[in-house]
């Protein structure tokens, strides 16, 4: 089985950087769509990006234009640099992945293995 190990949350200002990491392990632990996912409290999980092998991109109109999804494929590891975080942005956020060919998706239920999720505050 694979597995997905976030790292790179905590506690950051308004308007400050983070940049999350996700790398994937194990024994099937080629991917070809990995993506990122948050969920605050009382809330469901939202859709913030996605990639696939070949480098397409897609992204929520939330988040475009400030955060970016980028994919080694060496390490197998997929990361989101978020800049001019808000304090909505305040959750905890998932890395997702398919080890199957599928098209780029917002709905989690397409992702078959989830990471442990990775706790993002943006405050003062």
């Amino acid at each position: 089985q694979a597995q997905l190990v976030e790292s790179g949350g905590g506690l950051v200002q308004p308007g400050g950087s983070l940049r999350l990491s996700c790398a994937a392990s194990g024994s099937i632990a080629r991917m070809f769509v990995m993506g990122w996912f948050r969920q605050a409290p009382g809330k469901q999980r939202e859709f913030l990006a996605v990639i696939n092998s070949g480098g397409t991109t897609k992204y929520s109109d939330s988040v475009k234009g400030r955060f970016t999804i980028s994919w080694d494929s060496a390490t197998n590891s997929v990361y989101l640099q978020m800049n001019s975080l808000k304090s909505e942005n305040t959750a905890v956020y998932y890395c997702a992945a398919r080890n199957t060919l599928v098209n780029l998706s917002p709905i989690p239920s397409t992702y078959n293995y989830w990471g442990q999720g990775t706790q993002v505050t943006v405050s003062l």
